[in-house]
């Protein structure tokens, strides 16, 4: 069994849900599975799959879990009163092989009873597929590579420079998650402590925290997220108009939220249909802002000079980086921006699943994205080519010239569709 407990998901998924229960109790969502890499066959995989799935969906939050979820200071007694009842239905996912040798997985139901599917699942068919083609892992060379970001990391002049844990719904194992972690704490040490530096100097420990609540709470580590796409895209069909729906969305998450979990993400628009809507209110409303597709140097840039045009002082605002990160390119963003705003980096698969390189191995690019909410398409318009997944090709052109966005290619013909 591969998930055993249900706070093996990341942190935000909770912060998202109790938004759910408490503003859109009856939103009904769908998502859409979706492999990136060609030619990986996860078809013959399927009967497994299914039967994690099975598994998960049998588990409850224990007494341990819950009160854990209770001492977080933005999770409310009635939200953890929910969470005791409830339960992971199957009825509202499938798994179906295709014939090209892929999977689909489609989730349906109420956005309150399938948020929580999303990261496991991911999890599930990352552990499944990786212990059927290699099931003798080389976790040698994972260590080595692991070895060497920490050196990298304990390099002069970055003893400010801090990295979290995002790597679970692509980690090559649960096992090799927690060993990741674990090695991670001992060797940079975590939020709060010392350890030991050349010489007998300290140093401040280097790791800020992890996404996974599960091992936030077996660790000791400080759990980190605020919201994820899925939410401002569900915004798009439950606001009162398109045109606001990012405004709509930052609004909401405010009112739940009261100056907690304030970091904005940024680029479910892209960055300039974002920066049109992250005017002086919200500029000094939320901490900070994410960054997940594009260029990151050029993101960094337009959000400091951002803040400064609003004569905010960067300084006093949180730029996190989490799009595909590695260590040499965390090191360099560092280098950036250090000293001009606060600093975060989220890296995920390049932590948790990087045991060799290809053909040997190679980690799986595999997301779930929300596709429609309440009946209606909803889509993310990324600063990256690729990564936007809608099933309607009319509402993706109307959402552009809704939100000013270029389409990625050549112009295409944008169509009537209901008033924004």
């Amino acid at each position: 069994m591969i998930i055993t407990s249900l706070l093996d998901t990341d942190l935000y998924k909770f912060t998202m849900m109790q938004v759910v229960l408490h503003q859109f109790p009856g939103a009904q969502v769908e998502y859409r599975f979706k492999c990136r890499n060609p030619g990986v066959q996860l078809a013959p995989y399927v009967n497994e799959i299914r039967e994690e799935i099975r598994s998960l969906c049998k588990l409850r939050f224990q007494d341990a879990e819950l009160a854990y979820l209770s001492s977080l200071r933005f999770i409310k007694s009635d939200f953890v009163d929910f969470l005791s009842l409830f339960q992971l239905n199957d009825k509202y996912i499938t798994v179906t092989p295709l014939p090209t040798g892929e999977i689909d997985i489609s989730i349906k139901g109420p956005w309150l009873h399938t948020i929580l599917f999303e990261i496991p699942v991911l999890a599930i068919v990352n552990e499944v597929y990786f212990r059927n083609t290699q099931p003798v892992p080389n976790f040698l060379e994972g260590r080595k590579r692991l070895d060497e970001k920490i050196e990298l990391l304990q390099g002069p002049g970055l003893e400010s420079l801090k990295i979290a844990d995002y790597g679970t719904r692509r980690r090559f194992s649960k096992a090799w998650h927690e060993e990741v972690l674990r090695v991670l704490c001992a060797r940079l040490g975590h939020a709060g402590s010392r350890i030991a530096g050349a010489g007998n100097a300290q140093r401040k420990g280097q790791l800020a925290g992890t996404s996974n609540v599960l091992y936030a709470m077996k660790l000791g580590l400080i759990p980190l997220g605020t919201l994820a796409h899925e939410y401002l895209q569900a915004c798009q069909s439950l606001g009162p108009r398109l045109r606001d729906s990012q405004i709509f969305g930052f609004e909401s998450w405010a009112r739940e939220y009261r100056g907690d979990l304030g970091i904005a993400l940024s680029d479910v628009y892209g960055m300039s249909a974002f920066l049109r809507d992250f005017d002086l209110y919200f500029c000094k409303l939320f901490d900070g802002a994410r960054h997940d597709s594009g260029d990151p140097f050029d993101w960094g840039e337009r959000l400091i000079a951002h803040y400064k045009a609003n004569k905010i002082d960067p300084l006093s605002k949180v730029l996190i980086f989490s799009d595909g990160l590695t260590i040499p390119k965390t090191i360099e963003l560092f280098k950036r921006f250090n000293g001009r705003c606060q600093l975060a980096f989220g890296i995920g698969t390049n932590l948790t699943n990087d045991l060799g390189s290809a053909p040997e191995h190679v980690p799986l690019q595999i997301v779930i994205k929300m596709t429609r909410c309440n009946g209606q398409p909803v889509a993310k318009l990324s600063d990256t080519p690729g990564k936007s997944m809608c099933d309607d090709e009319k509402y993706l052109a109307y959402l552009r010239q809704v939100f000013s966005i270029e389409p990625p290619d050549a112009v295409q013909t944008m169509l009537p569709m209901q008033q924004a």
